[in-house]
This record gives structure tokens, C-alpha cells and sequence, in this order.
């Protein structure tokens, strides 16, 4: 495990907590779990796929989620999205569920949320990988203070940007950002879109309607939301 799949506009912010001992423990860590034979995913070339293909400028939404999931063939880099052909899990169903109800946008036949990320829709995951069938099994192992600094970047910056915290996980990750309360930006906060939760606050909350508004009034266009 390196982090040499990191492009190099993300780089320029992220050096200084790469080169932490707590990063390089982290690859010890990777290291060791794959040598012991241990599957996990995503796979190593789509473990920053998140960064790769939504740049530091072009960020005008970002999207935090937990960590990928865990089943074989679904985590492919992005926060809630999974590959073609994989059933769509019960979170991101929720998710088209509420989409629709917002902007009366189809719910998609498929899972894989890359158009999203290609507009600039940051879909980060606090951790970004997991053991098979062992959800947060990398959780409190170093990638926290990576996705930290991400988050930390995009809140820097003076660019407006919309912040979709679901559940109290990401709300709590959004909270140790200070630059999230003096920043130009819209944070939205709602329950999580899993299916123990999504009834007590996240359907009904329009999010997206509410971030494509924000957006258009700062000048920074809207978000096809079509998956």
C-alpha cells in the first residue's frame, strides 16, 4: 500500500500528513493485513478514487460518508456508490428515494455515482478501506487524519461549497473542521439514508435542491443530480 494513486493537485495540501508517522503506520498496517491474506476493499488502484477524479478546485459539493462497504464487489472509492451490475444497497436507495421526492429525478437503475463526482460532488468516505464482511474494521487506524486534512482543504478554501453531513458520524467529523464555521459555505445536516434512520429526519430534508440553490446564488452553477 502507497500513496502514489494520489494525484498530484491533491498532493500539494496533503504532503505534510502523508509523511506523519501516522500514515506510515498505516501502510504498515495495509501492508501486513494483505500479507496475512486478508481481502479488502476497495481494491488498491480505486482506494483514492474519490481524489482522482474530483480535484481540489473543482470541489462544489462534498459528501462525507463512513467507510466503503464491505461485501465483495461493491467499494470502488466513491462514498455510497457502487460498480454496475451490483445491487444497489439499501442506503443509496434511500438516497435516489429522497432524489426523487427533492427534484423528481427517476431513481437510476444502478448504483454507480461517478457522474456525481465528475461535477465536482466530493464523495469522501472517512475511512478508505475495510476488511471483507467486517464493517469498520479500519476505523481508528490513520486514514481519519488523511480524510481530516481533505476536508480541511475544500473548508479552506474561499470558494463556496456545501457540506452534506448524514448522521452523526459525519457531523462530528465536520465539527473539528473550524475553518467549516468561517467559510463561505452551506452545511447541511440530516440523519443518516440508512434504512434504521432515514425516517427520522433524512427523508424530507431536500438536500439537493437546497445545495443546487446555494450554488447558483454564488455563481458556481448547479449539479446534474442523474445518477
Amino acid at each position: 500500500m502507497t500513496f502514489e494513486n494520489i494525484p498530484s493537485s491533491w498532493r500539494a495540501v496533503l504532503d505534510p500528513v502523508l509523511q506523519s508517522p501516522d500514515l506510515q503506520r498505516l501502510k504498515q498496517f495495509l501492508r501486513t493485513e494483505e500479507d496475512a491474506g486478508k481481502a479488502i476493499f476497495p481494491p488498491r488502484d480505486q482506494r483514492f478514487a474519490a481524489l482522482e477524479i474530483t480535484a481540489p478546485d473543482a470541489v462544489r459539493v462534498v459528501i462525507l460518508g463512513q467507510d466503503p462497504y464491505h461485501g465483495h464487489g461493491q467499494a470502488h472509492g466513491l462514498a455510497f456508490s457502487v460498480q454496475h451490475g451490483v445491487r444497489i444497497p439499501p442506503s443509496l436507495a434511500n438516497i435516489y428515494k429522497e432524489l426523487e421526492a427533492d427534484l423528481g429525478i427517476p431513481r437510476a437503475p444502478h448504483g454507480k455515482l461517478t457522474h456525481w463526482a465528475e461535477q465536482g460532488v466530493l464523495l469522501l468516505n472517512n475511512v478508505l478501506t475495510v476488511e471483507a464482511a467486517s464493517a469498520g474494521s479500519h476505523q481508528g487506524r490513520g486514514w481519519e487524519i488523511l480524510t481530516d486534512a481533505v476536508v480541511q482543504a475544500v473548508a479552506a478554501r474561499r470558494e463556496p461549497t456545501v457540506f452534506i453531513l448524514w448522521g452523526s458520524h459525519a457531523q462530528k467529523k465536520a465539527g473539528r473542521v473550524a475553518a467549516l464555521q468561517n467559510g463561505p459555505h452551506l452545511v447541511l445536516k440530516a440523519q443518516h439514508p440508512s434504512p434504521l434512520s432515514a425516517y427520522k429526519g433524512f427523508f424530507g430534508s431536500k438536500p439537493f435542491s437546497q445545495a443546487n440553490a446555494f450554488l447558483k446564488a454564488h455563481g458556481r452553477g448547479t449539479i446534474d443530480w442523474r445518477a
